[in-house]
C-alpha cells in the first residue's frame, strides 16, 4: 500500500482509497480528494510539512498526517 506522503516532489498519482473515519475522512473529501482523482505534488515545505498539491485545477496544502490516510497508485 502506497500513500500520498510517499510521492516525491514533481510526482503524480491517482487516489485509490481514503482511510480514516468520521470528520477526518469527510474533511479530506470536502477538499476534493476523492477516489479516482489525479494529484500532482508541487512542493513540500522545508521541514516536510505541509505538502502543496495540484488537484482539480487548484492548489491545496495538506498535512503529512492527512496524506498518510490517502492510498494512491
Amino acid at each position: 500500500m502506497k500513500t500520498l506522503n510517499e510521492i516525491p516532489v514533481g510526482g503524480s498519482c491517482k487516489v485509490i482509497k481514503l482511510h480514516g473515519q468520521g470528520p477526518v475522512k469527510r474533511r479530506i473529501m470536502d477538499m476534493g480528494i476523492t477516489k479516482g482523482v489525479d494529484i500532482y505534488v508541487r512542493k513540500v515545505a522545508p521541514l516536510g510539512d505541509p505538502m502543496e498539491l495540484n488537484i482539480r485545477n487548484y492548489e491545496l496544502s495538506v498535512r503529512k498526517a492527512d496524506a498518510k490516510m490517502i492510498e494512491v497508485e
